[in-house]
Order: structure tokens, then C-alpha cells, then sequence
């Protein structure tokens, strides 16, 4: 059951540091062949819509909210969570704090 844990752990922080990159990539595709496609990470793509006038509505995953999650099933490790905030701020370029 740990392990199951584990891996759902690993999962949603794939998932909270997942790039758009791919997604907003794949909206400028037009006659590309379908292994273009296949060859994406649409990982936070979670809705797609291309009307026949060509514009496009993306829709990606709530991050705020798959955070809120993380720490929630990280309940009793928030050491734990606490590095990886800072990690995840180190690496999107914002403000470090400094421990007090």
C-alpha cells in the first residue's frame, strides 16, 4: 500500500511541475502528420477546442489545485513538502525564502 502511496505521490508532483509547452506547440500544428502529435507531452493539456475559423481554446490543469492536493496526502510529512516549495520556487525563478 506504501508503494501505491509512493507512486501516487510522484505522479501528482509530475503532474504540479508538468510544462504547457508541448500543449500550446500543438495548437500551431496544422498539416503535420499524426506522429508529430504522438510525439508531444500533453500532460497538463486537459481540454482542447479548435473552432473552424482556426482559433483555439486551450485548457490546462489547475496547478494551485494538485498542489493543495500534494500536501494534503503528504499529511504528516511536511518536511517533506516544505523542500519541494523550494525547489519548485528555485526552479520557476521566484523569490527564496529563507528560513528563519
Amino acid at each position: 500500500m506504501d508503494s501505491e502511496r509512493g507512486r501516487l505521490l510522484e505522479l501528482i508532483e509530475e503532474l504540479a511541475k508538468c510544462k504547457a509547452n508541448d500543449a500550446v506547440k500543438l495548437a500551431f500544428l496544422k498539416d503535420e502528420p499524426m506522429e508529430e502529435i504522438d510525439k508531444l507531452d500533453l500532460t497538463a493539456l486537459t481540454g482542447f477546442k479548435r473552432s473552424d475559423k482556426g482559433s483555439v481554446e486551450i485548457q490546462f490543469v489547475d496547478r494551485l489545485a494538485v498542489l493543495k492536493l500534494l500536501v494534503e496526502l503528504a499529511g504528516g510529512q511536511e518536511d517533506q513538502a516544505a523542500e519541494f516549495f523550494r525547489a519548485w520556487e528555485r526552479k520557476a525563478g521566484g523569490p527564496e525564502q529563507e528560513e528563519t
